[in-house]
């Protein structure tokens, strides 16, 4: 069962990020990593087309209240987003568990510096001590090493295969893992 979220006034601090609620003013930095292509088609989503289209994405993030930005401390920019979705149905784990799916992208540029398993590792330890699930859950397209490792560095064990219809008409073989909480 979908355990409740709501990121508007969560802030988690790591020793090289901020992960907290998206704001209005991210808009650019939203755009300048979700444009560059082969950001998004690794999470089954076409990179950003226009500004325009960065801001109905905003204001998805900010009114679904689910999903965190990711923060580089060192500039204040924001480099990614990790979202804390729903979980699919797909699962079939019993409705007395609470849980939700973590999803997350990165900016290009910041690939391969071991901040996503940084970020997820501490989005992890916030839903488990903080919040209280009973087990999150994580996928990746069979293709997508990248995040494969990321789920790797981050403590979740493979569940099963399934194959994910995206928005834009594909299938993908799609990888998914879980992790319980341990009382």
């Amino acid at each position: 069962m979908n355990a409740p979220i709501d990121t508007t006034n969560i802030y988690i601090e790591t020793p090289r990020l901020i992960l907290r609620a998206w704001r209005e003013f991210d808009l650019e930095d939203l755009y300048e990593y979700a444009s560059v292509p082969g950001v998004g088609e690794m999470a089954g989503w076409i990179h950003h087309k226009d500004l325009a289209e960065s801001a109905s994405i905003l204001r998805m993030f900010i009114d679904g209240k689910k999903t965190l930005a990711i923060v580089f401390k060192a500039t204040g920019k924001v480099i990614g987003s990790l979202g804390i979705e729903k979980v699919k149905d797909v699962l079939e784990l019993p409705d007395s568990l609470q849980g939700r799916e973590l999803g997350y992208v990165l900016s290009k540029e910041y690939w391969g510096q071991g901040l996503m398993p940084e970020a997820v590792n501490a989005v992890i330890h916030f839903c488990f001590h903080e919040l209280d699930y009973d087990y999150l859950t994580c996928a990746h397209f069979r293709k997508n090493c990248q995040s494969r490792r990321v789920i790797e560095k981050s403590g979740f064990t493979f569940w099963k295969e399934v194959t994910h219809e995206t928005r834009y008409g594909t299938a993908e073989d799609t990888l998914l893992y879980i992790q319980y909480h341990e009382r």
